[in-house]
């Protein structure tokens, strides 16, 4: 019974761990606007250049930010937003080095490559840092 005590503190101890630091994962609308923070948002365009997009994040249930330069485009997708998971890997196929928002784009899940479904591209709205006057 003595060694039972120290047992079950230490595994309750563990067992908190992960809940005490784990950081509090933010709602996506509110990611959105986290990663748009100091940023104006520009006219709304059909396409954008992929080739000189650097690189592409997915929000939750919500939008695909395509980061091209120091410009953030942003992309709320007309259907199949429901499908977008941060961990899917996107998939697209292009004519020529231009992304445009009639072009469809599959989602594959990052660890098994399955298919998981496919989002129908927006608008892309561009935006950028607002410059100190």
């Amino acid at each position: 019974m003595r060694h039972l005590i120290p047992t079950l503190l230490a595994a309750a101890a563990i067992a908190a761990a992960p809940a005490a630091t784990a950081r509090e994962k933010l709602a996506p609308e509110d990611q959105l606007a986290k990663l748009l923070e100091g940023r104006v948002a520009g006219e709304p365009q059909d396409c954008i250049s992929l080739s000189s997009a650097r690189s592409s994040q997915i929000i939750d249930k919500t939008a695909i930010v395509y980061r091209v330069g120091s410009t953030l485009w942003v992309n709320r997708p007309k259907g199949g937003a429901e499908s977008l998971d941060d961990d899917d890997i996107l998939v697209t196929k292009t004519i020529g080095s231009q992304l445009y928002s009639i072009d469809p784009v599959e989602l594959r899940d990052r660890s098994s490559h399955f298919y998981t479904g496919f989002v129908s591209l927006g608008q892309f709205v561009p935006y950028k840092r607002v410059k100190g006057e």
